[in-house]
């Protein structure tokens, strides 16, 4: 068992042991990993990292203290909802990542809805097949009943269904922008028709897309209107530490409204030391995140995250071409930076194993059985690396026999 050390270690023998304890990690810079990194550069990287260090030691739970943290969530916030159409009335804060940001939401709909539900049914949450986990993550510590509806043939959600399964006890229903297993931005437009329509709320999951969607745009790619520019879309959740490119521990929660923002916060004041309130559900905030943040922000502009964006899609592009050409086609129809692609006819079990043999992290998904990646600047220079590696590991692999195996798909 691992005891405290009776004696301080010296800061060089630490670095070494750290060092060590990292080498047979994967290469991420390499481009090996299909997700979890989101890297536009090395100057990006280090203007994070330099502007997280100057906050290190701050707490974004004392915002009376740092003003200049004050500031800069005040102004990340605000280039956030103007990426995202924001109105006048529009509010946001940043929390410590979309599954943050999604239980402050989930929170939010649900805290409005109490005063309204004519039933004493369990307040319910709907929302696609492909909607992210943590959803029912929020549901589960929160008293909520999930409920998922079938996708439609292109993967994306479809609307008939979520408007079917809305009753009197839906306090939220989602959208993805884009959902994460296929990369596909659902029909926001008609799901929160059908929300607004029955007085549900609605909420866009944009963790992915909100800091890449915009620009993606801007680049001309088409898609459907996804964020506060629809009507009754009543809050996104957009993570910072994604494809804003900053500090993990960074994400945004928006909203239409103050209204719907005033069931963000949590507030106590029976307590010897005073009021407590936080718009979080955290109370420390790590202030390197918040200053990371505005500083890359501010670093790319726009004219940086269109141009990091453009070399994003193009590597998108690149993969699809090159894996339909060996016989695993993309998946739906993705127009961002995640893509799956695969093949009843290919045993992806086994070519995920030829990858891993060769050092690559495989990525799944498995409705349908495919390859996953959430791709980033690592990954551009190794498209042709990688698609040899595809290949090798398609001819190893077998003919499915029967029902396809099972894939190890772990987030």
């Amino acid at each position: 068992m691992t005891m405290l050390p009776k004696e301080g270690i010296p800061w060089p023998a630490l670095k070494a042991q750290l060092e060590e304890a990292g080498k047979n990690d994967v290469d991420w810079r390499g481009g090996r990993v299909p997700m979890f990194i989101h890297y536009a550069g090395e100057d990006v990287l280090d203007v994070a990292r330099q502007a997280y260090q100057m906050y290190f030691s701050e707490n974004g739970l004392g915002l009376r203290a740092f003003g200049s943290l004050e500031r800069f969530e005040s102004e990340v916030v605000a280039m956030g909802l103007g990426l995202l159409h924001g109105g006048p009335l529009a509010r946001g804060a940043m929390t410590t990542g979309g599954t943050e940001s999604i239980f402050l939401a989930v929170k939010a709909a649900r805290d409005q809805a109490r005063g309204r539900l004519p039933s004493k049914g369990t307040p319910q949450i709907v929302m696609a097949a492909s909607a992210h986990p943590a959803f029912d993550k929020a549901a589960h510590f929160m008293g909520l009943t999930p409920i998922r509806t079938p996708l439609r043939a292109d993967f994306t959600a479809d609307p008939a269904a979520i408007a079917a399964a809305i009753t009197p006890d839906t306090v939220m229903v989602v959208g993805s922008a884009p959902a994460f297993p296929h990369g596909v931005v659902d029909p926001i437009g008609e799901i929160a028709a059908a929300a607004s329509a029955r007085g549900v709320w609605m909420h866009v999951d944009a963790c992915v897309g909100g800091y890449f969607a915009p620009f993606a745009q801007q680049l001309g790619v088409t898609l459907p209107d996804w964020d506060f520019s629809v009507p009754g879309v009543t809050s996104i959740s957009a993570d910072l530490h994604k494809y804003g490119y900053t500090a993990k521990g960074a994400s945004t929660l928006f909203f239409r409204d103050a209204d719907g923002f005033a069931g963000m916060g949590w507030y106590f004041d029976q307590w010897p030391r005073g009021q407590y309130f936080t718009h979080t559900l955290v109370g420390t905030r790590a202030g390197g995140a918040i200053a990371a943040a505005w500083a890359v922000m501010n670093y790319l502009g726009e004219d940086g995250y269109r141009r990091v964006a453009a070399r994003v899609l193009a590597t998108r592009r690149a993969l699809q071409d090159g894996a339909a050409s060996l016989g695993l086609p993309t998946l739906g129809d993705p127009q961002l930076s995640i893509l799956a692609y695969g093949s009843p006819a290919h045993d992806i079990a086994a070519i995920g194993a030829g990858l891993t043999r060769r050092g690559w992290v495989a990525g799944y998904v498995t409705e349908p059985a495919g390859l996953h990646h959430m791709l980033n600047l690592t990954h551009e220079p190794v498209v042709g690396r990688y698609l040899d590696d595809l290949a090798a590991a398609i001819q190893e692999a077998p003919a499915p026999q029967g029902a396809a195996p099972r894939v190890d798909a772990r987030y």
